[in-house]
């Protein structure tokens, strides 16, 4: 739980960063390019190179839709939604986490779609007025991020429980990253503008978006997934609802509900609070950490 909790914390200022300094003038592309490429370089010293086929595979598999996909369609998004907007409307994730957990695992546990329910409602509390004409299309571009996010930090959580203790999980990290560059570079050359930063300010944020919100951020959020069940998974994939919230409220001046925002948030913890008290002490809610 630790490091899902830093990494909501660590992601909580990309929402904005990209929503006011880098959507619409720095091309989505581009942007999206340079994270995935400095968060490579970042763990391509620490590869270990020998490992079973299906592993390397598996892992660049899940950083191509976690993060390659995920990225195309949430870079999109910013360009139809305001980052509130953006933010509200990734409260079906948990959701998804929870339905392909159990698909993947070919069981269906209720314990875990209702702190999830719970979870999504606290999130649904939290919304915002004035939606712009264009939120039905970011709406669904928007759950196209959800879904490749859901599915490969699954995906990633089901390969490290089929491979524990195969070798730590930073000197596998890299093949994540080497799947996500083979999306992001073929999308980068056929639909790519030379939109790219013009201020050292914009250069400044897409490098501390590739080695600490992407390098370091996915890393620790997906080792961190293999550490907790299904259910407190789910929850915090929406505790970054709240935190998003609070900082472009604080920090950019955005108008927000704070009585809302504070019902919102204090259901998310409920949802956390009942996952950790009530399903691990249910049979049917436990799992084994890797």
């Amino acid at each position: 739980m630790p490091y899902l909790v830093i990494v909501t914390l660590l992601w909580a200022f990309s929402f904005s960063l990209i929503g006011v300094y880098l959507a619409g003038t720095v091309d989505s592309y581009f942007s999206v390019l340079s994270r995935i490429l400095l968060a490579t370089l970042l763990f391509m010293p620490l590869m270990s190179w020998r490992q079973p086929p299906r592993l390397a595979l598996g892992l660049m598999a899940a950083g191509a839709v976690q993060l390659g996909l995920m990225y195309l369609f949430y870079y999109r998004s910013f360009l139809l939604l305001t980052v509130p907007e953006v933010l509200i409307f990734t409260v079906l994730t948990p959701v998804y986490v929870t339905l392909i957990y159990d698909l993947l695992q070919r069981r269906f546990n209720p314990g875990y779609l209702l702190t999830a329910a719970l979870a999504v409602l606290g999130a649904l509390v939290i919304r915002f007025d004035g939606l712009t004409d264009s939120y039905l299309l970011g709406f669904a571009v928007v759950q196209g991020a959800n879904l490749c996010f859901a599915l490969g930090q699954v995906g990633y959580k089901v390969l490290m429980e089929r491979y524990p203790g195969q070798t730590p999980q930073y000197r596998l990290f890299g093949y994540f990253y080497l799947g996500a560059l083979l999306i992001v570079i073929p999308a980068w050359l056929l639909l790519g503008s030379a939109r790219y930063p013009s201020t050292n300010l914009q250069w400044g944020i897409l490098i501390w978006l590739g080695l600490g919100a992407s390098g370091l951020g996915y890393f620790l959020w997906n080792k961190g997934a293999t550490l907790v069940n299904a259910g407190a998974l789910a929850i915090m994939n929406n505790a970054l609802v709240p935190a998003g919230l609070l900082v472009n409220l604080l920090l950019w001046n955005r108008e927000a509900n704070l009585p809302q925002l504070t019902l919102g948030g204090l259901l998310l913890l409920a949802s956390l609070w009942i996952n950790e008290r009530w399903l691990k002490t249910t049979s049917i809610a436990k799992l084994t950490k890797s």
